[in-house]
């Protein structure tokens, strides 16, 4: 996969986000919303959320990036 194929790829999820944005907005369901986050300050993580379960999802989320970057460490310099 080329760089050029990474970047088109990288504006089509954006735009396709946009237009789900959008499209949330003009049929207006209406719903509750949460959020979370990860900051990482060197090895600690601080998690934070709206309430207890974003802040969960949150550090799953943060978890999960982290084991998807260590296989690809591993694929990278082992593989």
């Amino acid at each position: 996969m080329t760089a050029l194929d990474l970047a088109s790829l990288a504006m089509l999820l954006v735009f396709a986000g946009f237009a789900m944005l959008v499209l949330s907005m003009l049929l207006g369901l209406g719903g509750r919303a949460s959020g979370g986050g990860v900051v990482l300050l060197g090895p600690f993580p601080i998690v934070f959320g709206s309430d207890a379960k974003a802040a969960r999802l949150a550090l799953l989320a943060a978890l999960a990036m982290l084991l998807a970057l260590l296989a690809i460490y591993a694929y990278w310099w082992l593989g």
